[in-house]
């Protein structure tokens, strides 16, 4: 067998030297590192409970998901993303399985407290993000889980802290123990040394009587406070509604938009003071407006007394219908007519706005209807109507009497003016069910107040009716032939 004396080719040059050169040489590429060091890697990974970190050691750290932020019960998919250079803390280089564990809470835990206590010692603002509601308070991610007492959030005390969840915020350090982990913070301090200047300023420009858009921010028993652009102004409960009300939420809530306007500016304790039912249409004027002696209107039985029975005729508005005026006959218990909580239809004999009382009838009001009767007037039941100097009609705008049709244009002014017609029509019929039925237990009403029907009927003899109509026709939209033209078509419409 012929010996092979062949060389072999190098294909290496061994510039390390001994193998225990080679070791070393090895070593130096891994990075050295203990407990507690901060280390910087890459995501390789992302798990539902932890994250892979690349940091160049022999083996790749892990972060369990507790570890990654302050923040409770985080999903790791929404604090890092994959490729993502990441600081972390060495929590324990090797444990029972071998692995290296990091935090990066930790590590930004610790990279934070350096830089808030040289906020605290400047004298500076810290900047977060609120992140929990807890019992006293808010905790704002500063880096660090920054205490927020509930007294110290605004100028004054918030009961409700859940809307400041997610809110980026500025503060000042009142406390820093890093031993006790306590960080305590006031964005009232905050608010003070920066707005004191800009408070004055504005004070000084607000005058009484000026009409101010702001949003609610906040809501106490006694009232509503209301964010004007940066100062707070209260609306005292009294002034939010022209109706009674038991609490603000009644009316507001925080974050509302609103129209106030300024009652009163007080200087030297820097307060302001707001209504917001100023700026809303008084009712009482309201219904004085678009109600007129002789309307017939619905309402409910709020209250019965002896000399009479109240009724709510509008929200927050009741009227009186007089025990004279609650049937055609003598009436010694107001309860034999109408009980609490029925609802009734009422004829409006005067509205004093003066003295906010309103006269009611509910005996004209039955006999301003025949039941069996077609004969329906519009304007009794609520639809405005406008007459001239001489009792004539105003025609709706472009409504053309001459040739009695809508002039093309004006669909909109003839939907309107048919659904008020409507509405009052629907109304009519209402009352005439109404009054139907009254009719059919007049007998076992006279009855119950010890009278007879004969003695009833006698009664309602010697009260002349109201229900005819003045034989002019003036003053009603059943007076004008053409419009009575109009009248019936719309009520075929309808039926």
């Amino acid at each position: 067998m012929a010996e092979n004396t062949k060389e072999v080719p190098q294909v290496a040059i061994n510039d390390i030297g001994t193998v225990d050169d080679f070791i070393k040489a090895v070593d130096s590429t891994i990075k050295n590192f203990g407990d507690g060091d901060l280390v910087e890697g890459t995501v390789v990974k992302i798990d539902h409970d932890e994250v892979l970190l690349d940091i160049g050691y022999k083996t790749e750290g892990v972060i369990p998901s507790r570890e990654l932020s302050i923040k409770k019960d985080v999903d790791p998919d929404d604090v890092v993303k994959v490729g993502d250079t990441v600081e972390a803390l060495v929590i324990t280089k090797e444990d029972k399985e071998g692995r290296l564990i990091l935090s990066k809470k930790r590590a930004q835990y610790e990279r934070a407290w350096g830089e808030v206590e040289k906020i605290k010692e400047s004298d500076g603002v810290v900047e977060g993000t609120v992140i929990e509601a807890v019992k006293g308070g808010l905790i704002v991610d500063i880096g660090l889980r920054g205490f927020l007492p509930a007294s110290l959030v605004e100028m004054r005390r918030v009961r409700d802290l859940q809307p400041y969840i997610g809110q980026k915020i500025k503060a000042k350090i009142l406390e820093l123990d890093k031993n006790r982990n306590n960080v305590v913070l006031s964005r009232r301090q905050y608010l003070e040394e920066t707005q004191s200047e800009v408070r004055e300023t504005f004070l000084s420009q607000l005058k009484k009587g000026q009409i101010r858009e702001g949003v609610v921010s906040s809501i106490v028993n006694f009232g509503a406070f209301v964010d004007l652009g940066g100062v707070d102004g209260l609306i005292h409960v009294s002034e939010l509604s022209w109706k009674h009300i038991d609490h603000p939420s009644e009316v507001v809530k925080v974050g509302d938009k609103v129209t106030v306007e300024v009652l009163d500016v007080d200087l030297e304790r820097e307060r302001i003071s707001l209504s917001l039912k100023a700026t809303q249409e008084d009712p009482w004027q309201r219904f004085a407006r678009t109600h007129v002696p002789g309307q017939i209107v619905k309402g409910k039985v709020t209250k019965i007394v002896q000399f009479g029975v109240f009724i709510s005729v509008d929200d927050g508005i009741e009227g009186l219908v007089h025990i004279s005026e609650l049937a055609n006959r003598h009436v010694e218990n107001p309860e034999t007519v109408v009980k609490p909580g029925e609802e009734v239809f009422v004829k409006v004999i005067d509205v004093d706005l003066d003295r906010r009382r309103i006269s009611l009838s509910l005996k004209q009001a039955n006999d301003s209807v025949d039941p069996n009767s077609e004969d329906f007037d519009p304007a009794l039941y609520g639809m405005p109507a406008e007459y001239d100097e001489n009792g004539n009609y105003k025609y709706p705008e472009g409504f053309d009497p001459e040739t009695n049709e809508w002039i093309e244009g004006y669909e909109k002014q003839r939907e309107e003016w048919e659904s008020q017609y409507a509405a009052a029509h629907d109304l009519w019929e209402e009352h005439k069910a109404f009054v139907a039925k009254e009719l059919a237990n007049a007998e076992a009403s006279a009855a119950a107040d010890g009278q007879t029907e004969n003695h009833a009927a006698h009664e309602a003899e010697e009260e002349p009716s109201n229900y005819s109509s003045p034989a002019s026709g003036e003053g009603t939209l059943a007076s004008d032939d053409k419009l009575a033209a109009l009248r019936d078509e719309l009520l075929h419409q309808s039926k």
